[in-house]
Formats: structure tokens, C-alpha cells, sequence
């Protein structure tokens, strides 16, 4: 009689090693990716233009799981990164994270001096 996956791998390990191995080429990807900016950042020069800020923004990421094995027990952390966007002298914008502890003094219609190195808001 033939059994199907009855020796050696089955379906299931085979699924198992598959989502496994797209999980771990994600995270690699992704850690190469932030390696390269922040390489590429600590390379560029700072730089210190007059410039305005044109916009601001939040975007807030919401992480949620189940605690232990109780399906009552749900907990959630978000976190929050800040954004604004600036036109610089020659019209040209450019949009950059801001630390949280700068980003209530960053006003629409500000202008003034704008130091930055690479995407990295100095």
C-alpha cells in the first residue's frame, strides 16, 4: 500500500522549513537594508542649509500579542516616530525623522538653519 509522506519529510516540515526560511531572508534583508543606511549616513558629510519647514507628521505603529497561553490576556505597545519635511533655498524637500524630545519644537512655517548627515536629522 502507499503512503504518501509517510517516510522521511513531510508536508508539514516541508511548509515549516519554507516559512522559516522566508522569515529569516526577510529579517536578513531588512537588517542589511538599516546597515546600509546607517553605514551611508555616518559617511556623508554634515551639511548646514537655510531652510523651511513645510509639514510635519506622526506615524504611529501599533504592536499587539497574546500573553502566555490565557486568551484573555492581550497586550499592545506602539511606538511613535516624527517626521518633518523642509524646502531648502534651491526648492528642493526633503522629509527626515526627529527625535521625539525635538519634535514639539518644530513648527510649520519655521525657518532657519538645518544641519543634517545623509537621512539623519542633526
Amino acid at each position: 500500500m502507499y503512503m504518501p509522506f509517510s517516510y522521511g519529510f513531510g508536508l508539514m516540515q516541508i511548509m515549516f522549513f519554507l516559512i522559516f526560511g522566508l522569515v529569516f531572508i526577510i529579517f536578513i534583508a531588512i537588517a542589511v537594508r538599516s546597515f546600509k543606511t546607517w553605514s551611508g549616513n555616518n559617511r556623508s558629510p554634515l551639511l548646514t542649509v537655510s531652510a523651511k519647514v513645510v509639514s510635519r507628521r506622526s506615524d504611529t505603529h501599533v504592536h499587539g500579542g497574546y500573553l502566555g497561553s490565557d486568551a484573555h490576556m492581550y497586550s499592545t505597545t506602539s511606538f511613535t516616530d516624527h517626521y518633518a519635511t523642509f524646502e531648502v533655498e534651491s526648492g528642493d524637500r526633503l522629509e527626515l525623522q526627529i527625535p521625539e524630545n525635538e519634535y514639539g519644537y518644530i513648527v510649520e512655517g519655521d525657518s532657519g538653519r538645518l544641519s543634517f548627515k545623509g537621512t539623519r536629522f542633526i
